[in-house]
C-alpha cells in the first residue's frame, strides 16, 4: 500500500506544484485545508483525499494525521497581518504535537534562508527560523529546507521582481536593495522537497537552498530585465519607507499588501547559503543557475502551464493578475447542450473571429472540450482567448478566459488605458457564444 502523505498549504504556490510529483510518484495525497472547496477547481482534487483543518486550533488536527508518514509543512501566517509572527509560532508547535501523537514519522518544512545570529533580521525571516525550531520542540524528526528568493511564474517573490522590472524603466527603490541573496529554481526546490521523502539521513538536518551566484537584490530584478530584452536604469534612494514600497507592490502587482509589506522588509537582510554540507545529501540535484530559471519561468507563462487559482473563488466573472498574466474569466450557463455549444465554439478554429482590435488568430489548442486562440498580430506580449464547456444541471457550463502576459511597459499601458474597453468587448463576446448557440 503506497505511503499516505500529508501536505498543508494546498492552495499555496510550492504545495499546489508539489502535490502532482508526489501523485506521479505514487504516493496517496492528503490535503489540510481549512476550507476544502477551494481545491475544488484544481485538476488534481480528483486524485487526493481533502480533510478539513486548521493548524491554529489543534483539535481539528488529530483525525488528519492518523495514517500519515510524512507531514509536508508549507504554510505561514503572513495574510493575518499585524501579530502573524506569534501566530506563526502557535501553529508551527500544534502541528508538531499533532504529529508526534499520531505517530507521524517526519516533517518536510520549507522555511526562509538568512542568517539566524543577523541582530537586524526582519520579522518575516525571524518568524520563518522560529517556526522551524518550534516543529522541531515535539521531537518529530524534522528535514528543515530554508530557501530565499525563489523563481518561478506563481512564486511572491518572483512576481513582485517580474511585475517590476516589466513595468519601469527606472527602478527607483531603497539602498537596502543593495544587499544579497541566492535566487533557487522552483525545479529545483521541489526536487529537494521529493528528495527529502527517501533520505533518511536528511531527518533532523537544515539545508540551506540557493544557486552558486550570488547577486543583488537590485540586480536579480535588472538581470530579469536584460533577458527580456527590456532597458531598465537603477536609482536607489535612502529613507524610502517600506510601507510607502509595500503600498506600490499591492497596487501594481499580484502581491498584497499584507505579503507585501513583511517580504520588502526582509529584504534589508542578505539571503545567503552560509553552509552547504548537508547539500551532499543530495548529489543528484543539480542547481539551475539564475539565467536558466528565468527562462524557464517565462516558458511556463503559458496557459496550459498556469495555475488556475480563481476556479477555488467560484465567481460568475472576475479580472486578476496571476503568474505574470492579467486574466479575465466569465463563465454562463446555456440550456443548449455541451455538443451544440461545441459546434459553436468550433467554427471559430479557422480564425474568422474578430475581438476588439485583435483581428489575428492562430490555433493554440483544441480538444473534446477546450478551444485555445492565440493573438497572432503584432502585441507588446502575447495573449491568449479560452473556452472551455462542461456539463451541468442538464445543460452546459460555457467558460471563457482571455490571457494576456504583457512585454514591458507598453503592454501593461495597452491593458490599463483600455480596460473598460477590454471588459466591454469580453462581455458582449461571451454573450455572443451564448446566442448563437
Amino acid at each position: 500500500m503506497p505511503q499516505t502523505v500529508l501536505v498543508t498549504g494546498a492552495t499555496g504556490y510550492i504545495a499546489s506544484r508539489l502535490i502532482p510529483r508526489l501523485l506521479n510518484a505514487g504516493y496517496q495525497v492528503r490535503c489540510l485545508a481549512r476550507n476544502p472547496a477551494r481545491l475544488m477547481g484544481r485538476a488534481w482534487y480528483p486524485k487526493i483525499q481533502v480533510m478539513p483543518g486548521d493548524v491554529t486550533r489543534p483539535s481539528t488536527l488529530s483525525s488528519v494525521m492518523l495514517g500519515v508518514s510524512t507531514a509536508y509543512y508549507l504554510i505561514h501566517s503572513m495574510s493575518a497581518g499585524h501579530g502573524y509572527a506569534r501566530l506563526d509560532l502557535e501553529s508551527a508547535r500544534n502541528f508538531a504535537q499533532a504529529a508526534r501523537a499520531a505517530g507521524v514519522e517526519h516533517i518536510i518544512y520549507l522555511g526562509g534562508l538568512a542568517d539566524p545570529n543577523d541582530p537586524d533580521l526582519s520579522t518575516h525571516m525571524k518568524s520563518r527560523i522560529e517556526s522551524g525550531a518550534a516543529l522541531r520542540e515535539a521531537g518529530v524528526p524534522v528535514t528543515e529546507f530554508r530557501a530565499g528568493i525563489i523563481v518561478g511564474p506563481g512564486s511572491v517573490s518572483f512576481e513582485m521582481i517580474r511585475f517590476i522590472a516589466e513595468q519601469f524603466p527606472l527602478m527607483v527603490g531603497p539602498t537596502w536593495l543593495r544587499h544579497h541573496s541566492q535566487p533557487i529554481a522552483t525545479p529545483n526546490v521541489l526536487d529537494f522537497l521529493m528528495a527529502a521523502l527517501v533520505t533518511p539521513d536528511a531527518r533532523g538536518k537544515i539545508i540551506e537552498l540557493g544557486s552558486l551566484e550570488t547577486f543583488t537584490y537590485i540586480d536579480v530584478m535588472l538581470r530579469y530585465a536584460q533577458i527580456r530584452g527590456l532597458k531598465r536604469v537603477p536609482l536607489l534612494l535612502p529613507f524610502v519607507p517600506v510601507g510607502f514600497m509595500a503600498f506600490f507592490i499591492d497596487l501594481l502587482t499580484p502581491v498584497e499588501s499584507s505579503y507585501a509589506f513583511p517580504l520588502v522588509e526582509g529584504l534589508k537582510n542578505d539571503s545567503l547559503v552560509l553552509d552547504r554540507s548537508n547539500l551532499s545529501l543530495f548529489p543528484g540535484i543539480d542547481l539551475m543557475d539564475y539565467t536558466s530559471a528565468v527562462r524557464r519561468a517565462l516558458l511556463d507563462t503559458h496557459p496550459t502551464e498556469i495555475e488556475r487559482i480563481w476556479l477555488d473563488l467560484d465567481k460568475d466573472s472576475l479580472e486578476i493578475k496571476h503568474e505574470g498574466m492579467f486574466i479575465d474569466y466569465r463563465r454562463i450557463r446555456l440550456a443548449a447542450s455541451i455538443n451544440s455549444v461545441f459546434s459553436t465554439l468550433q467554427q471559430y478554429a479557422g480564425f474568422p473571429l474578430k475581438v476588439g482590435l485583435v483581428r489575428a488568430f492562430k490555433l493554440d489548442f483544441l480538444n473534446a472540450d477546450t478551444l485555445r486562440l492565440q493573438v497572432a498580430q503584432k502585441i507588446p506580449g502575447q495573449a491568449w482567448l479560452e473556452w472551455k464547456v462542461t456539463p451541468h444541471a442538464g445543460g452546459t457550463l460555457l467558460e471563457q478566459t482571455v490571457f494576456f502576459a504583457p512585454k514591458g511597459l507598453p503592454g501593461f499601458l495597452i491593458w490599463y488605458l483600455l480596460y473598460l474597453f477590454h471588459r466591454r468587448i469580453f462581455g458582449k463576446l461571451i454573450q455572443r457564444m451564448a446566442i448563437q448557440s
